[in-house]
């Protein structure tokens, strides 16, 4: 009898990380994880409430873009595009995705690596924007922010998805484990003279439902698991596949924080 989801027609181990590598990675596009896996979204809606800066804002900068995907939606949702808008990004395939993506809108994609100066003048953008970061560099954003100007950001926190990484790579150390902590970021912007105006913080559910969305998501976000082949952790995937098909979809949370900045008019 015919599935009426053809991906789940292939249950066997083999074929499943067969179909998660086949899985182009370039960008942040997650429609492939559609029925495999979800996450459960935070309430303070980031790329909505980002349309909304949009619409009032004069010139905008978008930093590590990734494919330029939700720049994209929030630009389309606000209407309009502000007189200057530039995004960055660092990884090859993913300035070629944004630059695409983005021209239509109008959007500058400069090539830049994550952790160096950010290549635009200082005071240049009254909005400055990140879903995401690797690593917030506060003296820089603030450096390009004008005064009065905001930063609106969604980051990942301490321990996302966790129950996954030390699955693979067994219990971590504390100090290997605290990175993303949202109060040293705090510490971090307001060390660099940014004055945070909202930080909140959430825990949030997220399902994987076949061992294929497991091996594309540990290609696609790398830094889970830093060295990850399917061939280095075979048995790893072999027995996470198996508690699977036993007891249904393996359990983990992500843990999401956004951050409203503002630099003072005066310092």
């Amino acid at each position: 009898m015919a599935t009426d989801n053809p991906r789940r027609e292939a249950r066997t181990f083999e074929d499943l990380v067969a179909e998660g590598v086949a899985v182009p990675t370039e960008g942040w596009d997650f429609s492939w994880f559609e029925g495999r896996a979800s996450e459960e979204r935070p309430s303070w809606g980031y790329a909505v409430s980002l349309a909304d800066r949009l619409g009032r804002a004069t010139a905008a900068l978008d930093i590590q873009t990734g494919g330029g995907e939700v720049l994209d939606f929030a630009l389309g949702r606000a209407g309009r595009t502000p007189a200057l808008t530039a995004a960055t990004e660092h990884w090859p395939p993913n300035v070629a995705k944004a630059t695409a993506l983005l021209r239509p809108h109008g959007t500058v994609v400069v090539a830049a690596p994550e952790d160096a100066p950010l290549p635009f003048a200082d005071a240049a953008f009254d909005l400055v924007s990140s879903r995401h970061p690797v690593t917030p560099h506060w003296s820089e954003i603030a450096r390009v922010l004008q005064p009065g100007g905001t930063y609106l950001a969604q980051h990942v926190g301490p321990r996302s998805v966790f129950e996954l990484v030390e699955h693979f790579l067994g219990p971590l150390p504390p100090e290997q484990s605290a990175g993303r902590d949202p109060e040293r970021e705090r510490a971090g912007a307001e060390a660099a003279g940014l004055r945070v105006v909202d930080l909140r913080a959430e825990r949030l559910r997220v399902e994987f439902h076949d061992i294929a969305a497991v091996v594309h998501f540990l290609r696609k976000v790398v830094w889970m698991v830093p060295d990850f082949t399917v061939e280095a952790y075979e048995s790893r995937l072999r027995s996470l596949h198996e508690r699977i098909e036993a007891e249904g979809p393996f359990v983990a949370h992500s843990t999401r924080h956004p951050f409203e900045l503002r630099k003072p008019r005066r310092p």
